[in-house]
C-alpha cells in the first residue's frame, strides 16, 4: 500500500526514524545497516514496508529497495516476524546474508542474536531459491537501468504478449539501436511478433 516515503528528516535513532511527510509524522522502523546509510540532510526517501495485524499498523522504512525485498523473503519464513527480520538485518547486510544461504552456512546466521541452528536451517532451507533469485533481478536491473525497453516490455504485456516472448524480441530491437524510444521500440516490436 505504501511503497516509499519521501519528506523532512524529524528524528532519527538506531532504530526508527521519524519523517515528516506533508505535514504528517510517519514513524518507520529501521535496521542498523538503514541507520548508517541515512546521513543528516534534511530531506530523505526510504522505501517501505507496511505491515497490518489486529492491534496496530507497523512501517518499516529501508534505504535501498533490496534490503525491503530481504526483509520481505525473512517474514515469508515461517518463525521469523519482522523485529527479528529487523534483527539479522542489523546484524547481517543484506550481501552476507545472501551468501550465508548460498554457501549453507548456518553458523553465519545462527551468530544473529535469537536465531537458534533450527530457524537458520529452516531460513537457509526456504530461501536458499528465493534469495538467489532476488539477487539476480537486481544485478540485471542495475546493469541495464533501461527504462524504455520496460516500458516498452509493460505495454506489450497490456497489449497481450507473454513478457518472455516480448523480452526476446525487444533485446534484439534494442541490441540494433540501443537509442530508439519507447515508441518506436513497441512499434517494431508489433512487427515481429
Amino acid at each position: 500500500m505504501i511503497t516509499h516515503i519521501r519528506g523532512r528528516l524529524v528524528e532519527k535513532n538506531p532504530t526508527t526514524v521519524i519523517i515528516d511527510c506533508g505535514g504528517v509524522g510517519y514513524e518507520l522502523h529501521i535496521s542498523l545497516h538503514t541507520y548508517s546509510q541515512i546521513g543528516s540532510e534534511e530531506s530523505i526517501e526510504l522505501y517501505t514496508h507496511l505491515q497490518i495485524k489486529e492491534d496496530s499498523h507497523t512501517l518499516y522504512g529501508f534505504a535501498q529497495k533490496l534490503e525491503r525485498e530481504v526483509f520481505r523473503l525473512l517474514i515469508s519464513v515461517s518463525g521469523i516476524g519482522a523485529n527479528t527480520a529487523r534483527t539479522i538485518l542489523s546484524s547481517l547486510t543484506s550481501e552476507e546474508l545472501r551468501s550465508a544461504i548460498a554457501s549453507d552456512n548456518v553458523s553465519k546466521i545462527q551468530s544473529v542474536k535469537g536465531i537458534g541452528a533450527k530457524t537458520a536451517q529452516r531460513l537457509i532451507i526456504e530461501l536458499k531459491d528465493k534469495i538467489l533469485k532476488v539477487y539476480e533481478f537486481d544485478e540485471v536491473f542495475a546493469q541495464q537501468d533501461n527504462t524504455v525497453k520496460e516500458e516498452a516490455l509493460s505495454a506489450l504485456e497490456v497489449l497481450g504478449f507473454s513478457r518472455k516472448q516480448a523480452e526476446k524480441v525487444v533485446d534484439v530491437i534494442l541490441s540494433e539501436d540501443s537509442g530508439l524510444g519507447v515508441e518506436h521500440v513497441i512499434k517494431v516490436a508489433l512487427k515481429k511478433l
